[in-house]
């Protein structure tokens, strides 16, 4: 099979995460930027990573890379690229987005237009042909422009790789499902342990987690834009790997995971996406606010993503809740505590500091995953483990 490079954007400040995703799918990674894992790997590749990668934003198969500092240096960079080895005569192809970081070149419109009648003029020439009609696969480009340097993908994903197919009923600021499993995969939680998300909104955190002690593979129940690729990846690829997917699910594992949030109508909301998603039988939804939060199993995890003033009207409601927090995390003294916030007094209205705090990006928004590490658990026998017991 021929060997690609691909790119996998995620999350500013998660890339080790995803990093060790990518060696655990059996792939080598290459390169690591900052928002961007590179690794190689071959058509069925193209398929798992966008099947199984949890934290992954979406799939983009390398087409090229250059230095540009002027618009010609771009036409010329473009039209250099092979477009051919990618793109059938009846592809439809266009520059879906173009980002530009300490460059010289910045309009992402004039990126884009270029872009294109470069790649018209190399299709051109190669397959003699004066128009295009473009009614076949869709194979739109993603370029980033850093420091002059221009890297250019196709994406293979289509829509986000975040958009599971599950979640059509959402909060007022929900966390992305990517994001969300991203920072359970930072914290030491096993699905042999409670896991309980007090400000669960539409679900995110208690269904990811789901899926991930059911072993469901992200990517199981959507397409993807490369599914059409047939020029590229074979149908037959695709099939292996929803197979494959399918044959690791496992669907009678025992774990405890709960969520909890003020507002009955979202706990409604969470129910109805955990269905679609396949795993409502392993989540405990509730009705409940923080301040009710107790719970009679040891070492546990909270995990959440609290209101940080983004989505509340009253800033001054803030001190109180996070006090609440800290009340319920010394009612469960045995827990370990995981929190995503932007909420800058969140230690100080908790009244613990943070064993570990990480910045990461929701978004455009700066936020950081506050870790209040509990203390370890007596060791387990591994036929418990294997059990989720």
């Amino acid at each position: 099979m021929k060997r690609y490079e691909l790119i996998a954007p995620c999350h500013f400040g998660l890339e080790a995460v995803l990093k060790k995703e990518i060696y655990d799918l059996g792939y080598d990674v290459t390169q690591v930027e900052d928002g961007k894992v590179t690794f190689a790997g071959d058509q069925e590749a193209i398929c798992r990573a966008n099947i199984f990668l949890r934290t992954a934003e979406r799939v983009l198969v390398k087409a090229g890379q250059f230095h540009a500092e002027t618009f010609e240096e771009l036409f010329q960079g473009i039209r250099e690229i092979p477009w051919e080895e990618y793109i059938p005569k009846d592809g439809k192809f266009w520059v879906a987005k173009a980002s530009s970081i300490k460059s010289k070149l910045f309009s992402p419109s004039d990126i884009q237009s270029i872009t294109k009648k470069a790649m018209v003029e190399r299709l051109r020439q190669k397959y003699h042909m004066n128009w295009f009609e473009e009614s076949g696969a869709q194979y739109p480009l993603r370029l980033f422009l850093k420091k002059d340097e221009v890297i250019v993908g196709i994406d293979a994903s289509g829509d986000s790789l975040h958009k599971r197919g599950y979640r059509t009923l959402s909060s007022i600021a929900p966390v992305t499902e990517t994001l969300a499993a991203a920072l359970i995969m930072l914290t030491p939680w096993k699905r042999g342990r409670i896991l309980v998300d007090p400000f669960c909104g539409c679900g995110t955190f208690p269904i990811e987690a789901a899926m991930m002690a059911a072993n469901i593979a992200p990517g199981i129940n959507r397409s993807f834009t490369a599914e059409k690729w047939t020029n590229l990846v074979g149908h037959n690829l695709w099939y292996e790997g929803a197979e494959e997917a399918n044959d690791l699910v496992e669907k009678d594992i025992v774990t405890d995971i709960q969520g909890y949030d003020i507002d009955g109508e979202v706990v409604k909301a969470a129910r109805e996406n955990a269905k679609r998603a396949g795993v409502e039988h392993i989540i405990h939804f509730q009705q409940r606010p923080i301040s009710q939060l107790r719970h009679p199993k040891k070492y546990g995890f909270l995990i959440g993503n609290p209101p940080y003033g983004e989505r509340m009207g009253e800033k001054d409601m803030l001190s109180v809740l996070y006090t609440e927090i800290g009340e319920a995390m010394g009612r469960l003294d045995s827990w370990s505590a995981y929190l995503l916030t932007a909420y800058e007094d969140a230690e100080k209205c908790i009244g613990r500091k943070a064993d570990k705090n990480r910045k990461v990006y929701n978004g455009m928004l700066k936020t950081y995953f506050y870790q209040f590490q509990g203390p370890k658990p007596p060791k387990r026998n591994q036929q418990q483990d294997r059990r989720g017991i």
